[in-house]
């Protein structure tokens, strides 16, 4: 297979036309794919990353395999940041992503894997300066921001990908060529469920459902708390917070849907070609206006695509789940988090067909959509002119989107009306044209000091 990494490339360079999901290409075996292969240091990438103690810490280390990092930024100097620090020597270290931009002119391209609330900021800044960005999921804090950053990859041409690395993998790839081919039929229900904020019972990943700590311990002396509350309204330092727990607060995180709703909905809006929802309802354990619920269920409604049917998609987190279906093989569980298809001839669960009956009669369709190197490694590629990552900003933005459209749904200030009627979405006019006052939790206004 030909493509521009047959040409010369400069370190900017960037295609924007093809993706790597096209299923016209023959498919490349996953065992033949080895990533970039060898690279001249001339070749290589200047890598910058800000936010490095956590997810950064391993997208960081995925692209060290072939590329120069050469400036971490980080909020806290605590461990585990110092051990990150450590691992790259010659790397400069900086608190503010600000001065890192302003100060260090060789940098090629960003990780960003900073708190939800500042990863429009960042990588749109990034961005404008020409840099190319990766940035966690979910991609945005804000509806506003996923449309602005998928306005702003397009504009500016830079490499962009979004940390949900399932994207990369090969079920996901089977899967649409199972769904496509038509083995369940027409598909008008789907179902995605977790048990986060939940790691188990009395025990969580992280607090949700909680109010706001009195207490106001000292600030540590290695952490900036300025710089992490950002664009967030300001508020004392607690560790309730920070480190990790900021996810459950609505002005740092966004919740557990914003936390797995980027992994496990991309499956979905991939194989049924899915963009912009018509409508959205949502019910909930207690919401307050500090935290997101421990435990809500979500429902989007999606309009007919070409030949597909309207579809109707279920979030449940929490440990809600869909009830138990016939169709399960004997000994076979739900699981605490799995996905459900289903269509008029059938069922999938995850990756399995059902009833057995059907799973056995059906042939499976030989492989032909294009493998990927890896996650990392596909944005690598296009940083250096290869083909579009798979979840580059264009494509991340909706699906974004339509995740922070359901937290929208939780807000506190709107459950009473939420409970009466449907929360209607215009995804032309930007808008929710049967509740406008919902409109204002598209975005808000960052303290000052902070702007997009």
């Amino acid at each position: 297979m030909e493509n521009s990494a047959s040409k010369p490339m400069s370190r900017r360079g960037f295609v924007g036309n093809s993706t790597l999901a096209s299923a016209g290409f023959m498919i490349i075996p996953s065992h033949s794919v080895s990533g970039l292969g060898h690279i001249a240091p001339s070749d290589k990438l200047n890598v910058a990353g800000i936010g490095i103690a956590g997810m950064g810490k391993g997208n960081i280390a995925r692209v060290a395999k072939t590329e120069n990092i050469v400036a971490l930024c980080d909020i806290d100097w605590r461990e585990p940041a110092t051990n990150v620090f450590n691992t790259y020597p010659r790397a400069k270290k900086y608190k503010d992503y600000r001065l890192m931009l302003d100060n260090q002119k060789d940098i090629d391209a960003v990780i960003i894997a900073t708190p939800d609330h500042t990863h429009a900021m960042i990588s749109l800044e990034a961005m404008r300066r020409g840099k190319h960005a990766f940035t966690q999921k979910p991609l945005t804090h804000t509806v506003h921001e996923a449309r602005v950053l998928a306005k702003a990859a397009k504009e500016y041409k830079v490499a962009t990908q979004m940390g949900n690395q399932g994207q990369a993998g090969e079920p996901t790839r089977r899967l649409r060529e199972m769904i496509w081919d038509g083995v369940i039929g027409q598909i008008h229900q789907v179902h995605v469920w977790t048990d986060r904020p939940n790691r188990g019972f009395l025990d969580t990943y992280w607090p949700q459902g909680v109010a706001r700590p009195a207490e106001m311990p000292p600030v540590p002396q290695d952490l900036d708390w300025d710089l992490f509350v950002g664009p967030a309204p300001i508020r004392p330092y607690n560790p309730a917070y920070h480190p990790f727990n900021w996810r459950g607060w609505w002005d740092f995180g966004t919740g557990s849907l914003g936390d797995i709703g980027c992994h496990s909905l991309d499956p979905v809006f991939r194989a049924l070609k899915l963009k912009y929802p018509t409508s959205i309802q949502a019910v909930s354990t207690l919401v307050n206006l500090e935290t997101y619920p421990s435990g809500s269920m979500i429902k989007y409604e999606f309009p007919a695509r070409g030949n597909m049917a309207p579809v109707t998609l279920t979030w449940y987190d929490g440990g809600l789940r869909p009830m138990r279906i016939p169709e399960l093989d004997e000994g076979m569980q739900m699981g605490s988090g799995g996905t459900l298809y289903i269509g008029d001839k059938g069922k999938i669960l995850d990756d399995k067909i059902l009833p057995k009956s059907l799973r056995d009669s059906y042939q499976v369709p030989a492989p032909y959509l294009q493998a990927s190197p890896g996650h990392e490694e596909e944005w690598i590629s296009a940083c250096k002119g290869g083909l579009q990552a798979g979840s580059d900003f264009e494509w991340a933005g909706p699906l974004t989107e339509t995740v922070l459209l359901g937290n929208i749904a939780l807000r506190k200030e709107l459950k009473e009306k939420m409970s009466t009627q449907v929360l209607n979405w215009d995804p032309e006019k930007f808008s929710f044209p049967n509740l406008p006052e919902a409109d204002k939790f598209l975005h808000y206004e960052y303290r000052n000091g902070w702007s997009l």
